[in-house]
């Protein structure tokens, strides 16, 4: 008879799994309308500037380009995100979501709640910094 309090677990439950889905299906659905919205902010044309001091213009073709930029930095950043997101549901189908990609180990419940798409313990993620 094994004592059940010394099994080392090396995978989340089918119901656990099942909460980590539900977070991460929430956090997608948010990520992906984030990601529509910078994606439109970043092919939105401003063509009302009616005044017509080439300064004013200047100015404000320059600050558009600016927000643009940024808007696609961020909406790149976002679509990484998502394809994290994704790629986590793949690993719960999987039964290998929450367990480290270095260690072997389980990720704490309370990281991947935070960092759903963690696929490295703090620990891990700690050694790969000092390399």
């Amino acid at each position: 008879m094994t004592d059940s309090f010394n099994e080392v677990k090396n995978r989340y439950s089918d119901e656990e799994l099942e909460e980590f889905r539900a977070i991460i299906l929430e956090k997608l659905e948010a990520a992906r309308k984030e990601y529509d919205y910078l994606r439109d902010a970043v092919s939105y044309v401003n063509n009302g500037t009616d005044d017509t001091s080439p300064t004013f213009k200047h100015i404000n073709e320059g600050a558009e380009a600016l927000s643009k930029e940024e808007a696609g930095a961020m909406a790149q950043r976002q679509y990484k995100f998502i394809q994290n997101l994704e790629a986590a549901l793949v690993r719960i189908e999987n039964k290998t979501y929450g367990i480290c990609r270095m260690t072997g180990k389980l990720i704490p419940k309370e990281r991947l709640r935070l960092v759903p798409h963690a696929t490295l313990t703090v620990e891990a993620k700690e050694m790969m910094g000092r390399r």
